[in-house]
């Protein structure tokens, strides 16, 4: 079984190269954007719990989307592996996230870390936000936020998945074939 994290400043090119991984490898792509989105329509318990916290405009707790991801792992059990996508964010995200993979006995096999210059970025999301209209791309001092954020909280994931031996750091400059070709003599 391949369980993947895909992590990056935002950017960085984890949705593209994830799509790729997901189609190359049959992996479940879970997406805590995804998860809570279905879990409020579906008005399923951890989704109204997650709701209480969202209406009140506060962040939903980890013991919540871990949860959701435990619900959504045991709804895939036969699934040949899995693709992490916006969780975790935070080395205690990533403890739990462990946690939860030891318990059902299929660890994180790979942690592929997108490295792009902030310059590089601003432009991506520049480009975009031109393309699919999405706000928070298209104000520079909210993208200088989002990276600033990304760097203070996801960030240190590096040491925490190098310390595990499970880090890769791939260059995310460059064509998208290119980099999907280094990802692949990663997981292959």
């Amino acid at each position: 079984m391949k369980n993947l994290i895909v992590f990056g400043a935002p950017g960085a090119g984890k949705g593209t190269q994830s799509a790729r991984i997901v189609h190359n490898h049959q992996l479940v792509h879970l997406s805590t954007g995804e998860l809570f989105r279905e879990a409020l329509k579906n008005q399923t318990p951890v989704g109204m719990e997650a709701k209480a916290y969202l209406d009140k405009g506060l962040l939903v707790p980890d013991e919540v989307v871990v949860q959701m991801i435990r619900e959504a792992l045991h709804a895939h059990a036969n699934a040949p592996g899995f693709i992490f996508d916006g969780f975790p964010r935070t080395k205690a995200q990533a403890a739990a996230l462990d946690k939860l993979l030891e318990d059902i006995k299929a660890p994180i096999t790979h942690v592929i870390l997108l490295e792009v210059p902030d310059e590089e970025l601003k432009e991506r999301l520049k480009k975009r936000a031109e393309i699919s209209a999405r706000s928070d791309d298209a104000n520079p001092n909210i993208i200088e936020k989002r990276i600033e954020v990304y760097k203070a909280e996801t960030y240190p994931l590096r040491d925490y998945y190098a310390e595990h031996g499970k880090l890769f750091v791939v260059n995310g400059v460059g064509k998208e074939d290119e980099i999907a070709q280094k990802i692949q003599a990663i997981i292959a």
